[in-house]
């Protein structure tokens, strides 16, 4: 088969997996309704993929690679690390809104995949961790936020953007760039220094 219609038929498939799961989730998804969606036989996606968790498994390494590389763009984009925490987190909530179906699909179906596809999923998720703990850090060590659990810091900044995909509606009152804008101001205020003198505890 020539290039052109096989990367056609596998983007077909994944388009056709993508609904399949948005619509039915994982599990009560078959291989049938992939390629009626398709357009295609099931013989015809077994040329493709051996499986529909083949299928999850390619949707989650693009998914989770173009995020990756959205984040790092961003954090280059700026100098100061409170510049860059604001594209950081503008650009990964903006993501997730706009492909909030592929988002909540690669984000909460994790428990699908095999234990090989998992691990290799993990190292992409891993390096977004990263990227984020990067930017908090060198914040820290800048004087530019203040915060005495960073590690927990970075879990919420990261799930400002991943719970995005599980609750947004396209019909919803608000734009993605509304959202964003709005949770860019709100995660700077997670690491902003106190105000005042810090009060000691008890």
């Amino acid at each position: 088969m020539p290039p052109g219609p096989t990367r056609d038929a596998r983007h077909r498939i994944k388009a056709a997996a993508l609904q399949s799961f948005a619509a039915k989730g994982f599990h009560a998804t078959t291989t049938r309704d992939i390629a009626a969606a398709a357009g295609m036989s099931p013989a015809a996606v077994y040329v493709h993929h051996a499986s529909k968790e083949s299928l999850l498994h390619a949707l989650s390494l693009e998914g989770h690679a173009e995020v990756l590389r959205l984040a790092r763009e961003a954090v280059a984009s700026a100098d100061s690390p409170t510049e860059q925490l604001r594209a950081l987190v503008h650009a990964w909530v903006l993501t997730h809104a706009e492909l909030h179906t592929v988002s909540r699909i690669v984000n909460y179906e994790l428990d699908a995949l095999s234990e090989e596809h998992l691990a290799e999923v993990g190292l992409l998720r891993r390096e977004i961790t990263e990227v984020f703990r990067g930017v908090v850090e060198s914040g820290l060590r800048s004087g530019e936020f203040e915060t005495e659990q960073p590690p927990m810091t970075v879990t919420a900044l990261i799930s400002l953007g991943v719970d995005v995909a599980r609750w947004w509606s396209d019909d919803g009152s608000w734009t993605p760039q509304e959202l964003a804008d709005h949770y860019t101001t709100l995660a700077l205020r997670l690491v902003r220094p106190a105000a005042g003198p810090r009060s000691s505890r008890p």
